[in-house]
């Protein structure tokens, strides 16, 4: 008997093993994600620059710190503490403090992933889980710390208030990011005055073409949606993501958005649902983190109602929420999600079939 308890357990055949390793994942991730840190430094400055290099130091540094205190490997050269530094500077205005970027890498490596356990045992994405810290403990730094706008910017004030907006609204205005625009000007346009407007702005192709290519403020990371879905296109050729989770996250959000401002009567409702595609952090959370293999469910059943979850969240938040973004807090909601989704579709065990109706299996 003692021999039988000392024996391994072993899943399920088949048993399949992959080439790619955690440090050629890690860093491949970290080179898709490039492009877009290359256009923030560009768009930013140097704040942006030296803001993604503290994220990132911390986050190595912390995890090395902690796995020497509690005696485990150092694994800081596998690439995964790096990648969580930079996907937190991503998530933090251009203009945030340095320090409080570093108190979230620490708190992302060594709260939530490895008092956890570790790489492959965290319950929650650490880059978003952190980011949440964040908003809760210094709202006014990552509210309110936006790059001010360059010229040719949508809401720049010789192209802004081309659209005829008052003094007092334009001003309110043009210190919101393309999220917050919709969400605070919605309240200043008091009985509907002059609310066409805004959303002729929203979806103007001025604005829309800003929003693909870059040129509109927001956190580091989520400015350009071209430079995203080139990073997201080489993960997908390297094989290193699939196509599910982006596709229902993605496409929930644009069928129900579309279907409110459908049923809300807005000029050009059939455009919002792009202008919510292309802004924010949407193409930021579905391709580079609702995709994480650790936070996210292993089967495509299980995947299409994680995505389907997020997208479904992320629209309520925006929509109904007082918050203008919900892509975060919609991923880390779906993440405590993932154990019963994996539990409920779990595909059936290789080698067996469905119990007759009255009868064994």
């Amino acid at each position: 008997m003692a021999d039988n308890q000392n024996m391994l357990h072993v899943s399920y055949p088949p048993h399949l093993r992959s080439g790619e390793s955690i440090p050629r994942v890690m860093w491949t991730v970290a080179a898709a994600l490039a492009p877009a840190c290359i256009f923030a430094v560009y768009l930013f400055g140097t704040a942006a620059l030296i803001l993604i290099v503290v994220s990132v130091l911390s986050a190595v540094a912390g995890e090395a710190l902690i796995q020497l205190l509690l005696k485990r490997p150092v694994t800081v050269l596998d690439g995964s503490a790096a990648v969580t530094g930079l996907l937190l500077a991503m998530n933090v205005p251009p203009l945030a403090p340095y320090w409080m970027v570093a108190i979230g890498s620490f708190f992302a490596v060594i709260i939530v992933k490895q008092f956890f356990g570790g790489l492959g045992f965290n319950i929650f994405n650490p880059a978003l889980a952190a980011r949440a810290l964040l908003m809760a403990s210094w709202p006014v730094h990552m509210t309110a710390k936006w790059h001010a706008f360059s010229p040719g910017n949508m809401l720049s004030p010789e192209i802004g208030n081309s659209f005829g907006f008052s003094t007092e609204v334009f001003d309110a205005l043009t210190r919101a990011t393309p999220l917050s625009l919709l969400k605070e000007g919605q309240r200043l346009f008091t009985g509907g005055h002059g609310i066409d407007r805004l959303y002729d702005m929203l979806t103007s192709p001025g604005m829309l073409k800003a929003l693909f290519l870059g040129n509109v403020g927001g956190v580091v990371g989520e400015t350009s949606a071209l430079l995203l879905l080139a990073g997201a296109l080489v993960l997908f050729l390297r094989k290193i993501i699939t196509w599910i989770v982006p596709a229902s996250f993605i496409g929930t959000v644009a069928f129900i958005t579309a279907v409110y401002y459908y049923a809300e009567a807005v000029p050009g409702f059939y455009l919002m649902p792009l202008f919510h595609c292309l802004s924010g952090g949407l193409f930021l959370g579905a391709f580079f983190m609702a995709t994480d293999p650790v936070t996210s469910p292993v089967s495509s059943k299980g995947m299409i109602i994680f995505g389907v979850g997020c997208g479904v969240l992320a629209s309520v938040i925006r929509l109904w929420g007082g918050y203008p973004e919900g892509v975060s807090y919609s991923i880390l909601i779906m993440n405590a999600f993932v154990p019963l989704i994996d539990r409920y579709t779990r595909p059936r065990v290789f080698g067996t079939r469905e119990r007759a109706a009255g009868g064994a299996r």
